[in-house]
C-alpha cells in the first residue's frame, strides 16, 4: 500500500501556552541514508516539549520543527544506507523533534525493539526518559550496587524510570516528592525512602536515612538552589549530576562545601547530541535494560494518554505537575 504525500502533524504556529500547539498538514517525511520511516502510534510527552511550544528551546540545527522526542510504532520505510532494521519491525527510537504526528524519520541506530510484553504506549514512553536516566545515573553518576542515591522529582518520567534502575541494580533509593500521594507512588516503585519536599527537609532526611553521611549520588531536576542544598546533602566523594533546571539556571553555591567533601557535579543535555554519542547510549540500553524489561522487573509508568489532537491538553497535564510517570500521545488507537 502506498504511503500517503502528507500527514497530521502538531506544530507551534507561535509561541504560547497548550493552545499554542495546532494540528497541520505536513509534508510526508523522506529518511535519509541511515534512517527510517515510522508510522507514529503512540508519542511521548516531555518536559523539553512544554520548554519548546513557550519559545525557550529551540530543535537543533536540522531538526524538525514539531514537537516530541520519542515516539513508538512499524517502520514503513528504509534509507538506502539502513543495515539492522527492516520493514514491518515495530521500534521505539529517540528522535530530534517530529514526534507529535502520524509518521516520522528517525536514525537506526537510536530506534530499539519494542521490548517484549509491552505495549506501544508503555514503548513510547521509554526512549527519552531511559536514554537520559541511563546516561546521567549508571554513566555520568557512576551508580553501584550498595550505594545511596537521592532522586529529585521521583515521579516525574524521569523519576519513576530513575528509582526502578536504580533498585534494579542494586541501590538504595531516597526519592523527593511534593505530596504524600506521589511519596507513596515511589515507595510502591522501589524506594527505600520518599521525602514530601513541601513538608521536610530533604537534607536532613537524606543525612538521617544514611547515618548521617549522605548520598553518594544526586538526580536533579530541579536546579535553582536545590544546587547548594544537593551540595550539603551529599557524602564525602559524592557525586551530583544535573538533568533538568525547573527551577533556574543560576545558582548560588558555597565553593567551600565542595571543595571539602571532594565532589563532582555533573550535568549533560541529550537532544543537541551526535547520533553516534546516542548511538552509545542505545547500545547499554539493549544489554543492560531491555532484559530487565522483557523479564517484568522494569515497566514503564503510565500517567495518562490523549489523542493526538489533545496535545493542549496533555501539555496542560504535565505542567500541573499533578501527573505520575509518563505523559503518552496515541496517535493511533
Amino acid at each position: 500500500m502506498p504511503l500517503p504525500e502528507t500527514m497530521t502533524a502538531i506544530a507551534i504556529p507561535k509561541p504560547g501556552g497548550p493552545e499554542a500547539l495546532k494540528p497541520e498538514t505536513r509534508p510526508m517525511p523522506k529518511p535519509g541514508p541511515t534512517e527510517v520511516l515510522v508510522r507514529v502510534v503512540a508519542a511521548g510527552v516531555n518536559r523539553p516539549d512544554v520548554m519548546q511550544r513557550m519559545g525557550m528551546y529551540p530543535p537543533p540545527p536540522g531538526a524538525p520543527d514539531i514537537p516530541g522526542l520519542e515516539i513508538a510504532g512499524e517502520v514503513v520505510a528504509l534509507g538506502d544506507k539502513v543495515t539492522r532494521i527492516r520493514i514491518g519491525d515495530k521500534v521505539g527510537a529517540l528522535v530530534p523533534g517530529g514526534g507529535y504526528a502520524e509518521y516520522c524519520v528517525a536514525d537506526e541506530a537510536i530506534a530499539l525493539p519494542v521490548p517484549k510484553g509491552l505495549s506501544m504506549v508503555e514503548a513510547a514512553a521509554l526512549p527519552e526518559t531511559f536514554f537520559t536516566v541511563w546516561h546521567n545515573m549508571m554513566e555520568r553518576g557512576a551508580l553501584k550496587a550498595g550505594e545511596t542515591v537521592l532522586i529529585h522529582g521521583g515521579t516525574s518520567g524521569i523519576g519513576t524510570t530513575a528509582i526502578m534502575i536504580a533498585k534494579a541494580f542494586g541501590a538504595k533509593v531516597i526519592a523527593t516528592a511534593g505530596s504524600p500521594e506521589k511519596c507513596a507512588a515511589c515507595k510502591k516503585l522501589g524506594a527505600d525512602v520518599a521525602i514530601d519536599y513541601k513538608k521536610e527537609d530533604f537534607v536532613a532526611t537524606t543525612k538521617a536515612a544514611t547515618g548521617g553521611r549522605g548520598a553518594d549520588l544526586v538526580i536533579d531536576i530541579i536546579g535553582g538552589d536545590y544546587v547548594d542544598r544537593n551540595f550539603e546533602a551529599a557524602a564525602l566523594e559524592g557525586r551530583i549530576v544535573q538533568v533538568s533546571v525547573q527551577q533556574g539556571t543560576h545558582a548560588t553555591v558555597d565553593v567551600r562545601r565542595l571543595m571539602q567533601k571532594r565532589l563532582t557535579h555533573t550535568g549533560s543535555t541529550l537532544r543537541p547530541r551526535p547520533v553516534p554519542e546516542k548511538a552509545a547510549i542505545a547500545r547499554g540500553l539493549l544489554a543492560k535494560v531491555w532484559p530487565l524489561i522483557e523479564a517484568g522487573k522494569i515497566r514503564p509508568v503510565i500517567d495518562s494518554t490523549f489523542p493526538l489532537a489533545d496535545a493542549p491538553q496533555a501539555h496542560a497535564r504535565m505542567e500541573s505537575s499533578a501527573h505520575i510517570g509518563k505523559i503518552v500521545l496515541v496517535v493511533r488507537p
